[in-house]
């Protein structure tokens, strides 16, 4: 008779927004590290030529469509993930956008601010709201969201700060909204094996930037794939002077 095998458990990921820039080398890092990642994009064509190009590295990485601001569409991807893996792992919720109409508050395009906050603040707790259940199959569930030091009001106070003068009223708040979540998640779920955390990447070289940044979507996807991949025997609080996890 031969001996009984183990096969190790693979970790389950799924990466809002991934089609391209930071998600995507987020979704490809975590690959690299032995997670099955799901890669998720609005767009069904994208989505599925970037999985594909992951794929053909040999990780092991698939496309989902998942849309932030379209509840159907998250309720079908939950279905899926639940037929196919039963759990959730890791929550990365990085898509989000900058609307160049946005300004002051005096002058900013309130269209521009409600198209921010829809997909930048509404659609990330959309999104958790359908996964938690599926995160609470883990046996230690991340959320890691992809916050800005924007966000911060500790920073945005201080007139010493390098990007002080960055008033995007829409931008600004929609990251903020995002840090509250992150906080009132952790309190909500403070008896469970679930953690969130926000995370800065820096002002990243991508199309959301405009490629005014100072480092490149792989170097920026580090820090948050460090902190997916935390295990609940890990401490949190080694991370708390590192640049990546926001004073709020």
């Amino acid at each position: 008779m031969k001996p009984k095998e183990f096969m190790m458990t693979v970790s389950i990921a799924l990466v809002t927004g991934s089609n391209k820039g930071i998600g995507y080398e987020i979704a490809k890092q975590l690959a690299q590290a032995g997670t099955r990642v799901l890669l998720g994009a609005r767009d069904a064509v994208r989505g599925k030529v970037a999985a594909d190009a992951l794929s053909n590295e040999g990780l092991d990485v698939s496309f989902i469509q998942i849309d932030v601001c379209d509840e159907d569409n998250i309720a079908a991807a939950v279905q899926f993930i639940e037929n196919a893996h039963g759990r959730l792992d890791i929550l990365v919720n990085n898509a989000g956008i900058a609307d160049d109409r946005d300004g002051v508050p005096g002058s900013t395009s309130l269209d521009a601010v409600r198209r921010e906050l829809e997909t930048n603040f509404i659609g990330p707790l959309a999104v958790i709201q359908a996964m938690l259940p599926l995160l609470r199959q883990s046996s230690a569930g991340r959320i890691v969201n992809i916050s800005s030091s924007l966000g911060s009001l500790t920073l945005n106070n201080d007139p010493e700060w390098p990007f002080y003068n960055v008033k995007l009223i829409g931008y600004n708040a929609s990251k903020a909204a995002l840090n509250m979540l992150t906080i009132q998640l952790n309190a909500e779920l403070k008896d469970t094996a679930i953690t969130a955390v926000s995370v800065c990447p820096g002002l990243v070289n991508t199309d959301l930037s405009g490629h005014q940044g100072d480092r490149y979507p792989s170097q920026a996807a580090a820090f948050p794939v460090r902190i997916a991949l935390q295990t609940a025997s890990d401490n949190l609080t080694v991370f708390q002077n590192e640049a990546g996890v926001l004073p709020l």
